[in-house]
């Protein structure tokens, strides 16, 4: 079978995308998933959050070799930032039960339009 060339052709794009998407969530978990259990004492918190980040890494550390064959090191830590916000604002809302203000989606539209300069580089 003849691999299809336009999925190979867009792999190194799209795949440190999902991979960081992926990365993130383990990531928000493990930086902030505690906050709900906060009667755990924090020398367990802390185990339990480095062996979720243990994860994250499996997965961003493929996800900046693969993308830095198309996108600069900037570009990737662009693309990781705009993404840890989004997977951020979800979880927030949906985990912590928190709302987002008006002032926090002001800043996240700033940060996204400094993304979006980066981009048209």
């Amino acid at each position: 079978m003849v691999p299809n060339v336009a999925s190979a052709f867009l792999w190194p794009y799209v795949a440190p995308i999902a991979l960081l998407v992926a990365s993130n969530v383990f990531m928000t978990f493990a930086w902030y998933g505690h906050l709900k259990f906060k009667a755990a004492p924090l020398w367990a918190a802390v185990l339990v959050s480095w062996g979720i980040a243990f994860f994250e890494y499996w997965l961003a550390v493929p996800a900046n070799r693969i993308g830095h064959s198309v996108y600069s090191a900037v570009e990737l830590k662009t693309i990781q930032e705009v993404v840890t916000l989004t997977i951020f604002a979800g979880f927030s809302v949906l985990w912590l039960k928190e709302s987002l203000t008006p002032n926090h989606l002001i800043g996240f539209a700033l940060i996204a339009a400094g993304a979006f300069f980066v981009f048209r580089g």
